[in-house]
């Protein structure tokens, strides 16, 4: 994410749970958001699909692992849009719903994935809209493997800068956030070494790769 941001951006996170992308950024204009109102939480009580927030207001927006969990993906980029500055960038971290991601579902029981749902539809929800921790995983992959038609739907709000598919074993071994699984600590080096392994490995992202990053540009006001 760094390499998209500079010192002079005011960042919004969205859907920040808890709160672990902040210790990364190098910034000092980033406020996190979210839903629940835990003190962490800079500005509690956030819905992301109606932040009430002004228009043009940051110059970036983050949302790590969100997107699979919002009720109506197309209600949230146009939120995102709305509130970016002419310019600006969406800044996305989430699921990818490989072979082996699926496989982790069905063996963990946790969330789900629902690949006939019908993502430009606003008014039918993804996922359970009174659980703001239901997830459905296959919501990134419907909408950034075929972002173009996406985006049509959103009137051509974005340019797409970045996408690319990483993470299995670093993933696998992250220890969970709701969750919890068992994890090996690794110091720097070891860590570095998985890295690049999974670099290799996630070449086959329909097999491996757990996580997409996607960065848009907001090209239209």
């Amino acid at each position: 994410m760094n390499n998209f941001i500079n010192d002079k951006d005011n960042i919004i996170e969205l859907g920040c749970g808890p709160a672990f992308v902040k210790e990364f950024i190098n910034n000092t204009n980033f406020k996190t958001s979210d839903i629940m109102k835990d003190d962490f939480i800079d500005i509690k009580g956030v819905d992301a699909i109606n932040t009430g927030f002004a228009d043009n207001s940051y110059s970036i927006v983050i949302s790590s692992n969100l997107i699979h969990h919002v009720a109506h993906p197309m209600k949230l980029f146009n939120e995102v849009h709305r509130i970016l500055k002419p310019g600006g960038h969406y800044i996305i971290q989430d699921v990818n719903l490989s072979y082996m991601f699926q496989l982790i579902i069905l063996l963990m029981k946790i969330e789900g994935y629902d690949k006939t749902i019908d993502i430009l539809n606003e008014e039918v929800p993804c996922n359970d809209i009174n659980d703001p921790w239901s997830g459905n995983n296959a919501i990134p992959n419907l909408i950034f493997d075929n972002f173009a038609n996406f985006n049509s739907k959103l009137g051509n709000k974005f340019e797409l800068i970045h996408s690319k598919k990483s993470e299995f074993l670093v993933f696998l071994n992250s220890g969970g956030v709701i969750a919890k699984t068992f994890y090996i600590p690794l110091n720097d080096l070891f860590n570095k070494l998985v890295i690049k392994f999974d670099n290799q490995l996630t070449r086959f992202h329909k097999i491996f790769a757990l996580q997409q990053s996607v960065v848009l540009k907001k090209i239209k006001n």
